[in-house]
């Protein structure tokens, strides 16, 4: 029986899942460890490429896919204890990142567990940006705030089974978990030396729709939660200022002159436009976050 189950949510990851079970299956604890596909529709050879490896593979339709309800599917086919969650187009940094990942469970009061996240040469500056913020390199090994990421995560598999993830909301499924959790008494554990290259290769559009369905997601979680039109501008404005003047000193101002202002631009007005909906999140509206390319 593996300790550990590492589940994969993945979508059309051709050109990032071998990379990631390389990885994978070079950690020093893969000797106990299973991993788990779970794929939600693939029409390129990201299944092809995943059966080279000793990988379970469990599918889910794309009319039935939701971020919580697929981790939730690839959970029910897990046998180990603790449960790590990669998404498709991560790998990790070193061989022992399931074994950094992981040892925070040893301390029972640990629910969560989750790791550094670091871009690539082809992430966005202002998203390399926000990884240092919410990722820095110091770990925070008793943490009372739900913020965590399901890219590079764990959680105990026992706490899962009295709380499964919400399988309706659009994004965030991570912290709404985490979030329920610290209300029962657990705590998080960031490890900085648990780490991982995140690579998003996203349009404009798509960028607006990450954001949007988040704040989507958030505002259900948090229903007290504001953002005004004023919010967007102030955050667009002094966003887009710090990674001009952190540009300028790194001397990649001129790379990312028009690539900086489109990042901000888009997070926030997504975001904006996430808090300002009201209306009910209809499958027609799920497809458009999950599947942008199949929807005209």
């Amino acid at each position: 029986m593996p300790l550990y189950s590492i589940i994969i949510r993945a979508y059309n990851e051709e050109k990032f899942i071998r990379q990631l079970l390389e990885g994978v299956f070079k950690q020093s604890l893969i000797a106990e460890t299973e991993v788990i596909l779970v794929d939600s529709g693939s029409t390129d050879r990201t299944t092809a490429i995943a059966q080279e490896f000793s990988v379970k593979i469990v599918p889910i339709s794309p009319a039935e896919f939701t971020f919580g309800r697929a981790l939730n599917k690839g959970i029910e086919a897990a046998q180990g204890e603790i449960l790590i969650f990669a998404s498709a187009h991560v790998y990790p940094v070193d061989e022992n990142w399931i074994a950094n990942l992981v040892k925070p469970f040893e301390n029972e009061k640990v629910a969560v567990s989750y790791g550094r996240q670091i871009g690539n040469e082809i992430t966005k500056y202002s998203e390399h940006q926000i990884f240092k913020k919410w990722f820095p390199a110091e770990s925070h090994l008793v943490q009372k705030h739900p913020f965590c990421n399901n890219a590079n995560c764990a959680i105990r598999k026992s706490l899962w089974e009295s709380q499964p993830y919400d399988e309706n909301i659009t994004g965030l499924e991570d912290l709404d978990w985490a979030n329920k959790i610290l209300h029962k008494g657990y705590w998080l554990s960031y490890v900085a030396e648990a780490g991982i290259v995140h690579v998003h290769e996203e349009t404009p559009s798509k960028i607006k729709n990450r954001y949007k369905r988040e704040a989507i997601a958030y505002k259900r979680i948090f229903p007290e939660a504001h953002f005004s039109f004023l919010d967007f501008i102030l955050l667009f404005i002094s966003n887009t200022l710090f990674d001009y003047v952190h540009a300028l000193r790194e001397g990649k101002f001129w790379a990312n002159l028009l690539d900086i202002p489109v990042f901000r631009f888009m997070q926030f007005w997504g975001t904006f436009q996430g808090y300002r909906y009201r209306g009910t999140v209809t499958d027609i509206l799920k497809r458009r976050f999950y599947y942008p390319n199949r929807i005209r």
